[in-house]
């Protein structure tokens, strides 16, 4: 992260404990390119702090040979929240979420994705999964891997900081269940360049203890938790 770059403040887009393995908090850029705008962008997964940040329920075993069926990973189905107030622009669904995940089979996507998609060729769509591109005051803020048929605002609507979005899912190019954010300079993440934001208000478990932090960006080392909404 650039020392002169000037945050956007917004507030955390989710409720419960969260960690964040791909943040401009750790390297920039954050997922390893510029390309579709993700320059500065998060993921947040929802893990087992108590086992070694594991992500769902279940042996690691049955997840390497048979899969983890969607609703026994810990951040499927969690509320995603407008961090802002701002008009939705964009708000795709429709597509279908793998219902077992298998690591094998979901990297194989990963890597399908990452040797051969092109934008602007090939669908988005399948890409940043069921997603949100809301309008705010000053830049454009992306919401990707909804749940299947969870979007709950639709295109042209006015929303409020804190108002409902959707869900938590595993739609287009995802290993496991989590929300990939994103605040951009451009409506169309093909040519946007990506905007750092920092969180208003937060929680940080800090040598035993949850302490509040103001205008933060957290790392992947940090064990970070909402103040509710």
């Amino acid at each position: 992260m650039n020392k002169n770059d000037n945050p956007i403040l917004i507030d955390f887009p989710l409720e419960g404990e969260w960690w964040a393995p791909h943040s401009p908090g750790t390297k920039v850029p954050s997922h390893g390119t510029d390309m579709l705008g993700q320059r500065y962008a998060y993921d947040f997964v929802m893990v087992d702090w108590e086992k070694k940040k594991k992500m769902f329920n279940g042996s690691s075993l049955k997840y390497i040979l048979f899969g983890i069926p969607l609703s026994d990973w810990y951040g499927w189905g969690k509320n995603i929240y407008a961090p802002c107030d701002g008009k939705i622009i964009v708000a795709r669904g429709g597509l279908k979420e793998r219902k077992r995940l298998n690591i094998i089979t979901d990297l194989l996507v990963v890597i399908k994705n990452g040797l051969f998609f092109r934008p602007g060729k090939h669908d988005l769509h399948k890409v940043v999964g069921n997603y949100v591109i809301m309008q705010t005051e000053n830049a454009y803020a992306c919401f990707a891997h909804f749940q299947t048929d969870s979007i709950c605002v639709s295109e042209g609507q006015d929303v409020k900081t804190g108002e409902l979005l959707g869900r938590v899912g595993h739609s287009g190019n995802s290993t496991a269940p989590h929300l990939h954010f994103q605040m951009m300079d451009n409506l169309d993440p093909l040519i946007a360049n990506g905007i750092l934001c920092a969180f208003k208000r937060y929680e940080r478990f800090n040598d035993g203890v949850w302490e509040e932090v103001h205008n933060s960006i957290p790392t992947s080392e940090d064990r970070i938790r909402s103040i509710s909404y």
